[in-house]
């Protein structure tokens, strides 16, 4: 790729939950890409449209109606998005390289499956005959943080029931093949960098679970983590991902800061940390009033601000939303904040006095891979 040339990317339905991920991570590239943004209402004015298409050298189609009543009106609206990105294309001349988001519901006789199925040849005929690259992207069931329960995922509907005291039912107990929406992603942009053209690109899953046993994981999460206050053991990379997902469905603003049971003798206090089956790294620093550290994100890691002693405002915000989450703490009182992806945060010290704060993270830092994107909340 030539340095100087970054690639210009919008991303249609980029609300949504592979929309919101990928316009997530395209920022973690920023010397590479520039991210062209598309509102839905897009698709309802012909000339916003056109200057959207114009604007990009590569388009991710997800935009699409999954669920409606009526069958027939989810295979109508998918077409019809379908048909008026290819004619704006069209009418602006515009040959970007277009992905196109299907699922392996295209296997089955359904509306939805149907319309993916049949947007794909439209979009893969606009390509052939106007020279453009085409991608037809097949996807598995995707799970992370942010989808929608009761739309986008069994994962998402288990997450929000257990962390809302809701009873989740399972009325088929399926195989699912899943892949996490990070390690979609990441496919994605890689099939980006490499211009490659397939218009039926079968996205291969990465692990294979009964409902089952997502579930039984689930519940031992708020069991353990929301009762507990134990860090769960991820004895792999689906539990490791499933668990940074649980965490984002966690009621964040009510539940922290969790304050550290005490022992107290003539000698002072004592006061367990954390528990956790799995090592990772603890740190300690001290900062001086007035002063505020972070103002970052990251993608995969598992953190935890614990306050020993003075006091401290620890703040956070999910990337792409403007709502900032505030939590005072205070030494008198031990507490703790974890921080879940995707989420910037700082720490300040409030007080007159030096702030002693106590950081755990799941891996140790590597300086090649920090997984550390500066930003401020």
């Amino acid at each position: 790729m030539n340095p100087e040339r970054k690639i210009r990317i919008g991303i249609t339905g980029q609300p949504g939950f592979i929309g919101t991920h990928l316009y997530n991570y395209f920022g973690t590239k920023m010397a590479e890409v520039i991210r062209i943004p598309c509102e839905d209402e897009f698709f309802d004015d012909a000339g916003r449209l056109r200057d959207f298409v114009s604007q990009c050298d590569t388009i991710i189609h997800l935009a699409a109606l999954n669920r409606h009543h009526d069958p027939q009106v989810i295979y109508d609206t998918n077409i019809r998005l379908v048909e008026k990105l290819i004619t704006a294309m069209e009418d602006t001349k515009s040959t970007p390289h277009v992905f196109f988001a299907s699922s392996t519901q295209e296997e089955r006789e359904n509306m939805f499956g149907l319309s993916k199925r049949e947007g794909r040849r439209k979009l893969s005929q606009w390509a052939a005959k106007n020279g453009a690259l085409f991608t037809g992207l097949i996807i598995p069931n995707v799970y992370g943080s942010f989808g929608s329960p009761y739309y986008n995922s069994v994962v998402a509907t288990f997450c929000h029931q257990v962390t809302h005291d809701e009873q989740p039912v399972i009325e088929i107990d399926a195989n699912l093949k899943l892949i996490y929406i990070q390690e979609l992603v990441a496919i994605i942009w890689k099939t980006i960098v490499e211009k490659r053209a397939d218009d039926g690109y079968k996205i291969p899953h990465s692990i294979e679970k009964k409902v089952s046993e997502i579930y039984a994981l689930i519940k031992a999460y708020a069991t353990q983590y929301l009762q507990q206050g134990i860090i769960p053991e991820a004895s792999d990379d689906f539990e490791y991902n499933l668990f940074n997902s649980f965490m984002n469905y966690n009621a964040v603003q009510t539940f922290y800061p969790v304050k550290y049971g005490q022992n107290k003798d003539n000698r002072g206090r004592f006061v367990e940390l954390m528990k956790t089956v799995r090592g990772g790294q603890v740190s300690f620093s001290t900062t001086k009033p007035g002063i505020t550290r972070g103002n970052h994100y990251h993608t995969r890691k598992i953190e935890r601000f614990a306050v020993i002693k003075g006091k401290a405002t620890i703040r956070l915000r999910r990337i792409g939303t403007d709502k900032i989450m505030q939590f005072d703490l205070d030494g008198n009182e031990p507490a703790y904040v974890d921080i879940p992806i995707w989420h910037t945060h700082n720490i300040s010290n409030r007080g007159d006095d030096e702030l002693y704060t106590v950081f755990w993270i799941n891996e140790f830092y590597n300086a090649e891979d920090p997984d550390t994107y500066y930003l401020e909340v």
